[in-house]
């Protein structure tokens, strides 16, 4: 709702029989607040403003001003609290957690989806659809965000958590928190839990090493009309890799975090793209779907493995080709009633943009080589280079001198090849995938004029942490200032600095609270010695 600026209609003082009336509306809209803590929140004589706007969408707003701070607002009759009152309350609506990564979507207007939802070990709040709920971070119960339930919590867990969970309507850095003093949310600890459970609802970030490029495109884009190259592609399977390749340290593990589902998705696109590229020609369109899937796809499936439809996404053949369709691979109609024909493929389409492990870009190339002839029939070791090789990995002046390459020369060449990404994932959220290296999390020290020491973090929001919460963190735990500034040289990046060398508490928020993985942060190693000073 104040995602954008909102427009101020009028600022008054409030009346005295106002100011009554408002004491009865918080007593009712929020019992469980004590008639002291009404008289706190609603003051007897200090300054109280009543300020009526309208929000980028056109609703009308009253919002009521104390000590320069909104504290609440009515809209439609009903009377809601802002961030900065639920700092002093953070008890006073059922809250529920979800992760620092996702703040930045509430605040640019999102609602919160029940994906991103932190399980904790008691379980949700009850709640029933249109009740108001408030919105921490994990680490903190101070609130960030408050919103209307859009279901029940029965109908929450029965969902299995998906779907729409909350239309939020105020956060911490909305319009609305920058009409006030602009204060961060103060720390406050999460309810006495057990070791293991506090441990478990951290949960950590995972940061995969993703690569994304063009390898299916250099390596599976040749001319559709190739007779050679089709019958070139003779089954072999791919468990015939010489045993003492190097793979430059690829991890051919790489399956065993994705989910089943996952695996056979991912498996019932290899054998289509490869279908497509060893067995069938131009000559066989069109191409009736059920003797694509029988004798082609089957085929295509690596020795020691099975595909299985009914256990991928997709569960049917026509389900996975309208996919495929749509990606303007191939094109199906129904030339007769109720059977479908593959009638046409586009042979040189890129198939670029997507994201490949690095175990996968080892899978396509060492299956590329075996199925292609390319193993050197003397060395074991050595690949031969044919023009789409030659193409992919060699320089100009290479072209017409180097006609082998060693296994692992020539994997590494491909991965130098693509554009790095890197994936990070939270509990209960999507992958979120980029391009680029990930940067680690930058602990320096500085010598100010002063001659005094600070502390300065950069890159949190690389991994989720929102700048402003952990400088409120460490400026309560470690009695110290802090700041929140833009980093020098990088766009749209803030980094926290505190007063003093704070490089241990820095290092125990996130290797122990946040449980970031330690390759992940540069500088620990500047906390002080025992018995020197800060």
């Amino acid at each position: 709702m104040f995602a954008k600026a909102f427009r101020v209609k009028s600022n008054t003082a409030i009346k005295g029989s106002d100011r009554r009336k408002l004491r009865a509306d918080v007593t009712t809209a929020f019992p469980t607040l004590g008639t002291d803590q009404v008289s706190e929140l609603v003051p007897g004589k200090e300054e109280l403003n009543i300020v009526k706007l309208y929000a980028y969408k056109g609703d009308a707003v009253t919002v009521y001003v104390s000590g320069g701070n909104p504290i609440l607002f009515e809209l439609e009759k009903n009377l809601y609290p802002t961030v900065y009152t639920l700092w002093s309350y953070p008890d006073l609506l059922p809250t529920f957690t979800t992760w620092p990564l996702v703040l930045e979507k509430l605040v640019g207007g999102a609602d919160l989806m029940l994906p991103g939802l932190v399980m904790p070990p008691a379980g949700l709040p009850q709640v029933q659809k249109g009740d108001l709920c408030a919105i921490s971070l994990v680490g903190n119960r101070a609130p960030v965000a408050i919103g209307v339930a859009a279901m029940s919590t029965a109908e929450m867990l029965t969902s299995g958590l998906k779907g729409r969970g909350f239309s939020v309507l105020h956060t911490y850095q909305d319009h609305l928190w920058r009409s006030g003093n602009k204060s961060s949310p103060p720390s406050i600890a999460p309810l006495a839990l057990d070791s293991a459970d506090l441990s478990e609802e951290k949960g950590s970030v995972q940061v995969d090493s993703t690569l994304q490029g063009d390898m299916r495109h250099m390596i599976l884009e040749g001319e559709e009309e190739n007779g050679e190259a089709h019958q070139a592609c003779e089954e072999k399977s791919l468990s015939e890799a010489p045993e003492d390749t190097s793979t430059g340290g690829l991890n051919q593990d790489s399956t065993d975090s994705k989910t089943l589902q996952e695996q056979m998705d991912e498996l019932l696109q290899q054998c289509f793209l490869h279908a497509l590229k060893c067995r069938v020609k131009k000559a066989d369109l069109p191409l009736l779907t059920s003797t694509f899937l029988g004798s082609h796809m089957f085929s295509c499936c690596p020795e020691g493995r099975q595909l299985d439809i009914k256990k991928s996404s997709y569960k049917k053949l026509s389900k996975f080709l309208q996919q495929m369709q749509q990606e303007q691979i191939i094109q199906v109609k129904e030339l007769s009633k109720g059977v479908e024909s593959i009638v046409a493929v586009d042979w040189k389409h890129p198939r670029k943009g997507s994201f490949l492990e690095g175990s996968e870009v080892r899978t396509i190339i060492i299956n590329y080589a075996k199925k292609n002839d390319l193993v050197d029939a003397d060395n074991k070791n050595l690949v031969k280079l044919d023009p789409i090789l030659c193409d992919c990995i060699l320089e100009k002046n290479e072209q017409h001198t180097v006609m082998k390459l060693p296994w692992d020369s020539l994997l590494t060449r491909c991965l130098e090849k693509l554009q790095p990404a890197y994936q990070v994932t939270f509990p209960g959220q999507e992958p979120i995938v980029k391009k680029g290296k990930i940067c680690p999390i930058d602990i320096t020290l500085a010598q100010r004029a002063s001659n005094k020491k600070v502390t300065v973090v950069r890159n949190l929001e690389a991994y989720g942490l929102d700048p402003y919460s952990v400088a409120a963190i460490l400026q309560q735990r470690c009695q110290a200032s802090t700041t929140v500034t833009s980093a020098p040289g990088a766009k749209d990046s803030l980094q926290v600095q505190i007063q003093g060398n704070q490089v241990h508490h820095l290092g125990w928020l996130l290797l122990e609270e946040y449980q970031l993985p330690r390759k992940h942060i540069q500088g620990l190693e500047k906390a002080p010695k025992p018995g020197k000073k800060k």
